[in-house]
């Protein structure tokens, strides 16, 4: 009996310590798997930057002028005051467009370009940018099935060659998706559950990966009124939404007198001119900027779902007289400083577009806009101030 027991101690001893073993890999795993929520990476997050016609240009990284891309550009990013780095991607003209299957070679290109913002302790967005329409231009039931078959394939392979990033990398599953009606809404929305299946499907620190999804166009106004529901998703509180902002359109990319309307060259209350009247702007100023951001806090944030403000910009033109230069470089940096207060004091996430030689030299790393860097940087200030305040 004394033998028995013996036995049965030892048996039961020894299960234990298996059960225990089990349950602390399991714990481990667990712990190591799952990323932090999107709430709490959002609050890491403060001013962006894109990388703009860079990895996106059709078909090469210097197609439009953005030379390759160093660790010495990304340092002076991050030492402009910036922590997010939004990587617009190319992927279709650097694959095999029958299979899909993605260059190894250019894979391991984006991911230089990703390590050297990781180093810096920055957060990157990694994207599928416009590359020539293959989901953007097709958001319709003609090409649903052709277009979710390439959407799967291509983020089947980005999130496994990425799988062990933290929650610094973040990925988003299209750039300005066009669509602009509840039906074409319907397919957007089945593009975007094919991406989150697609990139929850290879495990690992993916299974908990913030992965951020497009409005309509991307537009606020159609965001607001057609994206009245999320995709589905294995696991709560990862997702985020994007809009674009380059309102109005006039004052910020309209490069030439359109029949529909002027180029505008003077943005704000207190920086209108009193000469060249026909070029100040009559819409989108500082109210409509309060309205739309506001919309997209109800709409998004007040719910739990942070939302990033993926594009703006304003284009400083060269101007002659009659037209005002200074008060015209002086208006755009307003519009900057203006844009990134609200948007941060509404607990959105601004990310500025920049192109080659724009705010710096893609080169050197030099800062060739001082004053758009200082207007971004006052903006985040101001906001903070305002939220201290509020805080009293």
């Amino acid at each position: 009996m004394k033998k028995n027991f013996a036995i049965l101690s030892l048996f039961f001893r020894e299960r234990f310590r298996f059960v225990v073993l089990v349950v602390g890999l399991l714990m481990s795993i667990s712990a190591g798997a799952k990323l932090p929520t999107a709430q709490k990476i959002a609050g890491q997050m403060t001013i962006g930057w894109n990388l703009g016609n860079t990895l996106e240009a059709i078909c090469g990284e210097d197609a439009w002028g953005g030379g390759h891309t160093s660790q010495r550009l990304i340092d002076s990013v991050k030492a402009a005051g910036f922590n997010t780095v939004r990587l617009p991607v190319s992927w279709f003209c650097h694959s095999d467009t029958v299979a899909s299957v993605i260059d190894k070679e250019w894979l391991a290109r984006v991911k230089e370009i990703v390590d050297y913002c990781i180093k810096d302790d920055m957060y990157v967005i990694l994207n599928m940018h416009w590359d020539k329409g293959w989901l953007e231009n097709r958001v319709n039931k003609a090409n649903q099935n052709i277009v979710n078959k390439r959407q799967h394939v291509y983020w089947t392979q980005i999130a496994n060659y990425f799988k062990d990033y933290d929650e610094h990398l973040l990925f988003a599953g299209a750039n300005e998706p066009n669509a602009h009606d509840s039906i074409q809404m319907s397919v957007l929305l089945n593009y975007h559950q094919t991406f989150i299946d697609a990139v929850r499907a290879t495990g690992g620190n993916n299974s908990s990966r913030t992965l951020i999804i497009q409005g309509p166009s991307t537009d606020v106004d159609d965001t607001y009124k057609l994206m009245n529901t999320m995709p589905k998703d294995k696991i709560a509180d990862r997702l985020m939404a994007e809009v674009h902002y380059y309102t109005p359109f006039q004052f910020c990319l309209l490069e030439k007198d359109a029949d529909w309307g002027n180029m505008v060259y003077y943005w704000g209350k207190d920086y209108h001119s009193a000469t060249d009247t026909m070029r100040n702007a009559s819409w989108g100023e500082e109210s409509d900027v309060e309205k739309k951001f506001d919309s997209m806090k109800a709409k998004f944030v007040d719910k739990g779902i942070p939302v990033i403000i993926g594009e703006f910009a304003a284009g400083k033109r060269k101007l002659s007289p009659p037209s005002d230069q200074a008060l015209h470089n002086a208006s755009v940096e307003y519009y900057y400083k203006y844009v990134v207060k609200s948007a941060i004091s509404k607990r959105l996430i601004p990310i500025c577009w920049d192109v080659p030689m724009g705010l710096f030299n893609r080169n050197t790393g030099e800062v060739l806009d001082r004053g758009i860097i200082n207007a971004i940087t006052q903006g985040v200030k101001d906001a903070s101030i305002g939220a201290a305040l509020s805080n009293r």
